[in-house]
């Protein structure tokens, strides 16, 4: 044997020994990739039916969806409708309670008006009675003709007694007294 012959009889020892190392591993990842297609195999078998699942399941919600979006645009309709038959009732009724409400006010006012004018005559009549001074001559002819006015109602009649009451002379001193 010569030298050439033992440099390749090593050099094919030594590439035994790195292929008998190297099987090893590549049968592992042999095993490996044999398990990597069997669980994507699995997870492919079991995918599709989530996905049959889901695909169903989104069907389901958009038929509901659209049930919503009838419901929703039936109360929309409907809101709608209670708000013009709203508008449509306050005005054909806000008109008529509100003249009705005036109507009664202005009664009201009126009958207090009387009332109210009815008692300061009684009370000058009494006052008149007891001896106590009277009013001037010029403020009951002035009081006598709105009585006697029929054209006046008991309210303007109350107004002008208040005031006739308002106006009585109040006596100043003059600048003489005054020194």
């Amino acid at each position: 044997m010569s030298i050439g012959d033992i440099a390749g009889l090593i050099a094919a020892i030594a590439f035994a020994i790195l292929a008998g190392v190297a099987i090893y591993p590549l049968i592992r990842l042999g095993r490996m990739l044999d398990q990597i297609a069997t669980t994507v195999k699995e997870a492919g078998d079991h995918t599709l039916p989530i996905l049959d699942e889901s695909t169903t399941s989104v069907r389901e919600l958009n038929k509901t969806l659209s049930d919503v979006n009838q419901i929703t645009d039936s109360a929309r309709y409907t809101a709608r409708n209670v708000g013009a038959l709203t508008d449509l009732y306050s005005s054909m009724l806000s008109k008529p309670v509100i003249k009705v409400a005036s109507s009664f006010y202005a009664v009201k006012e009126t009958l207090s008006g009387f009332m109210k004018h009815s008692n300061t005559t009684a009370q000058n009549s009494q006052s008149d009675e007891d001896g106590e001074k009277s009013t001037t001559p010029k403020a009951a002819s002035s009081e006598s003709s709105k009585r006697d006015n029929p054209e006046q109602s008991p309210l303007s009649r109350a107004k002008h007694a208040k005031t006739s009451e308002s106006e009585k002379p109040e006596t100043k001193p003059t600048p003489t007294e005054e020194k």
